[in-house]
């Protein structure tokens, strides 16, 4: 059988979760706080046919080989971690990250998840929270009779309430960061991340220390995926995938026209 239909197949298979990964992304450019995916690949393993430096005559030896390769398989799906763009809300509650970190989220389980996602609601007690209802951590209560929240870029959190103009201190954010944020678990979707022993233990502390960024209030994070570049990279996926087609076609006429030799 010839070689090339099984690595031909490789390239397709190959292809197929590169498109997989750029519909992800295209799907989620107006997700709060997304970070796109890029697929990388790497080749299979070589049949060596003649090894390079092997004997042909006494005292003789050839300087190059020949080997062949068996394909290509996707190697990983890294998360880009670069910021996105700033959109101006107005909302006291949305919160945007300037530079590296993590807002801290407590699961059901008790669970620490984290997420760049700063779209942040209050409960009836005032907690606030993520859209699905997930507490931040540490956990901020809002005050209900409060009329005015500030969160200032160090992530002290002040309210005002009627009769003093005195702000109030009810807590400060505190922010995580990865050394290898790309080795994040993001099984869980809805913009959260799990730590993993790939992206190794957070390092926490106030916004605007050991390397974390700082908070801007009325502000969310976009997403960090840039349409164009994402409609290139699919014409390249398609068109790799297109040839490799080509290959399975062109291995099969090879075969037909073998099969129909006549003495």
């Amino acid at each position: 059988m010839i070689r090339s239909l099984f690595t031909a197949a490789t390239g397709m298979i190959a292809q197929q979760m590169n498109i997989d990964a750029i519909a992800n992304n295209l799907a989620n450019v107006n997700t709060t706080g997304f970070k796109r995916s890029r697929v990388n690949f790497q080749d299979l393993l070589y049949e060596t046919i003649k090894p390079a430096g092997s004997e042909t005559t006494a005292g003789t030896t050839i300087p190059e080989g020949i080997q062949i390769g068996h394909g290509v398989r996707p190697s990983a799906v890294s998360k880009i971690f670069s910021s996105g763009s700033a959109i101006q809300t107005g909302n006291p509650l949305d919160l945007m990250i300037e530079g590296d970190g993590f807002f801290q989220i407590e699961l059901p389980d008790g669970t620490t998840a984290y997420t760049r996602d700063g779209a942040f609601k209050i409960n009836e007690e005032g907690t606030v929270m993520t859209v699905d209802g997930y507490p931040l951590t540490p956990a901020i209560t809002i005050p209900t009779e409060a009329e005015l929240i500030t969160v200032g870029a160090d992530g002290t959190v002040s309210v005002r309430v009627p009769g003093d103009n005195t702000p109030q201190n009810i807590g400060t954010l505190e922010l995580a960061r990865f050394s290898n944020p790309a080795g994040l678990d993001a099984r869980l979707g809805r913009n959260l991340f799990l730590e993993t022993q790939a992206s190794g233990a957070p390092n926490v502390g106030q916004p605007g220390l050991d390397g974390l960024g700082t908070i801007a209030q009325g502000f969310l994070e976009n997403s960090n995926v840039q349409v164009v570049e994402e409609v290139i990279q699919m014409i390249i996926a398609q068109r790799a995938y297109e040839a490799n087609s080509r290959v399975i076609q062109a291995s099969d006429e090879m075969l037909q026209t073998a099969n129909n030799v006549r003495r």
